[in-house]
């Protein structure tokens, strides 16, 4: 019997720092170099030498690092809101006037004839 266990190998994935990736990058972006010979005098594959380039020339390669911010989870401070608004065609068309909100963080004001769908869900939004 043939015993077909093979032993783990290691990994042929380079991980290379960001300083080294800057300067093969630099070498590629030279004038008159061609990316594939660079990437192959370094052992990289050309389509990643060309991704590294375009993160680089978008400023998407290092230092512009996400950073997570602290947030603070509160409960509902927003008292219930009433009871479903009947719908649009329901209420009276003669209805005009103006209606001027105050929130914490905006105003908002209706002039006219207001749908109070769209009202609705503008309050909630800005309620939040």
């Amino acid at each position: 019997m043939m015993d077909t266990y093979t032993q783990p190998g290691a990994s042929k994935r380079q991980y290379r720092s960001l300083e080294e990736k800057l300067r093969i990058i630099e070498e590629a972006l030279a004038e008159g170099t061609s990316v594939a010979r660079v990437a192959r005098a370094h052992g990289v594959n050309a389509n990643l030498l060309f991704n590294w380039c375009r993160r680089y020339r978008a400023g998407r390669l290092g230092g512009s690092e996400t950073k997570l911010l602290p947030v603070r989870v509160a409960g509902e401070s927003s008292p219930a809101w009433p009871a479903p608004l009947p719908a649009s065609g329901s209420l009276l068309n003669s209805s005009r006037g103006t209606i001027h909100i105050r929130l914490r963080n905006a105003q908002v004001r209706v002039e006219g004839r207001a749908d109070p769908v769209l009202l609705r869900v503008l309050l909630e939004y800005l309620g939040r």
